[in-house]
């Protein structure tokens, strides 16, 4: 039995969860997999109202948990960085979710800015560290608010953090057993201290795993490649900062951002699954959004819960309904609900 959390939190992060879930049940049902919700009201509103964001005896009752499921964080009348900070970055330290699992996978019947390129040709997976580097939070500021104003934000990086996610990206390539490549993406002729850590530990541990072809690439010519040339990808590792922007263009080119899922994995605790969108405050119950990245979220969850069956039946149905052209084009004016959309891919679980 599989005791799975449930953060909807704010925006339209309820709507794209209840569909989610309403896949799941579906593949749960069909490939017996016996879990339990417990949903926790968590966000925006409980902050308006009480003043707390994630209390620490919320974070007790979810470490007794298998899994994070959560909508979207963020909500317009909360200042930038308190649900961020308090509520996102909070869960990925608290619970050691030092990789953000993130596919760059175009689906058949999906539209890509590419030109000339398909899903044979858009088919890579981004691990990014997701503890450390410039969001460890270590700096400080002097003088605030004068013309003496001094700022300083310090990336953090560890031999141990780092070489836990070189090594976790090269176990994945050999486990997706495609073109058995990783690319480690740093700006090791700039960023020199920190990243010359990254380029040696990344020479260190690639010496352990020979079948694996290993390359180096700075993050500015990584941004022209994702464009011009993604089949040169397979396993992209690379640190905090960079991998929250490579990952953001990763999901234009794979059709958007209501395609794109997420995972904050930590392979020895509790992880967390997601739509990589954001809350969308302006389309909240207006039952528009497209919710196919909050339903790739929950059959990443079932994967990495050990489900493969489930977890492979809800991906198999995402494609036969993308594929149907019965979604339109995904966006808002798409003229198919978050419910219709739900509701499509749940008749096509097999």
């Amino acid at each position: 039995m599989h005791k799975i959390a449930v953060l909807p939190c704010d925006g339209v992060g309820p709507e794209v969860v209840t569909e989610g879930l309403k896949v799941l049940a579906v593949a749960a049902e069909k490939y017996n997999v016996k879990y339990e919700l417990v949903e926790y009201d968590i966000g925006g509103d409980r902050y308006l109202r009480t003043g707390e964001v994630l209390p620490d005896s919320v974070m007790e009752e979810l470490s007794q948990c298998d899994a994070i499921y959560l909508g979207a964080v963020g909500h317009p009348d909360v200042p930038p960085g308190v649900l961020e900070q308090g509520l996102l970055l909070k869960l990925r330290f608290g619970f050691d979710q030092y990789v953000n699992l993130r596919p760059i996978k175009l689906y058949p019947g999906v539209a890509t800015p590419l030109k000339d390129k398909g899903p044979e040709d858009i088919d890579f997976i981004v691990v990014r560290e997701n503890t450390e580097g410039f969001y460890a939070g270590t700096g400080g500021q002097l003088k605030r608010g004068t013309p003496d104003e001094v700022a300083i934000q310090t990336g953090v990086y560890t031999r141990k953090g780092t070489e836990r996610i070189i090594r976790y990206a090269f176990e994945l390539a050999r486990k997706r057993d495609k073109a058995k490549q990783v690319t480690c993406v740093d700006k090791a002729n700039v960023l020199t201290y920190g990243h010359d850590l990254w380029r040696r530990t990344f020479a260190e541990v690639g010496e352990e795993y020979p079948d694996i072809k290993q390359e180096n690439a700075f993050v500015d010519a990584v941004c022209m490649w994702f464009v011009k040339n993604p089949e040169w990808f397979d396993v992209v590792v690379t640190t905090n900062m960079f991998g929250d922007i490579i990952t953001d263009l990763g999901a234009m080119i794979q059709g958007g951002m209501g395609v794109a899922a997420s995972g904050n994995i930590n392979p020895e605790g509790v992880s967390m699954f997601e739509p990589i969108h954001g809350s969308a405050p302006k389309y909240t119950g207006n039952n528009v959004i497209c919710p196919i990245a909050a339903i790739c979220a929950a059959g990443m969850m079932m994967e990495h819960l050990g489900e493969t069956a489930a977890g492979a039946a809800i991906e198999k149905a995402v494609i036969s309904a993308l594929a149907s052209g019965k979604l339109g084009d995904l966006s808002t004016r798409s003229g198919v609900s978050t419910t219709e959309a739900g509701d499509l891919v749940a008749s096509l679980i097999e």
